[in-house]
């Protein structure tokens, strides 16, 4: 999915024009659960400020971008994956596989994830 002149997708979930399971919201974050997901639990962190990647979110708002780990480490205990182990993942750039380019972090947990990589993450 691409973006387009009506907003990303996490921007169009946040006003109400599509619908998503959202399990966390603040003022500044937004968490929905993934509607393909690669994991029991797979859930899309992304900040309400659209920032077009992770790097970009680093250099221009850090505290936010910790935010967004704080934000999914709740999540992973309240979903009950913290203990096990999960993962975190940013899709930089097309090459990575991103293909919303609105910043978001993937949380995935409740199975065995294998390798470093287990192949891409479609988004």
């Amino acid at each position: 999915m691409s973006d387009n002149d009506a907003g990303s997708l996490f921007e169009r979930i946040e006003r109400g024009e599509i619908p998503a399971d959202v399990v966390r919201e603040n003022e500044r974050i937004i968490a929905i659960r993934d509607i393909s997901p690669q994991a029991p639990t797979h859930v899309l962190l992304a900040p309400k400020v659209r920032y077009r990647n992770a790097t970009e979110l680093a250099a221009q708002d850090p505290a936010l971008l910790a935010e967004l780990f704080l934000v999914a480490g709740e999540i992973a205990e309240r979903d009950g994956v913290a203990e096990s182990g999960y993962r975190l993942l940013f899709n930089t750039n097309a090459d990575a596989g991103q293909t919303i380019f609105h910043v978001h972090l993937h949380l995935l947990g409740g199975r065995p994830l294998g390798g470093l990589v287990d192949g891409p993450v479609p988004e």
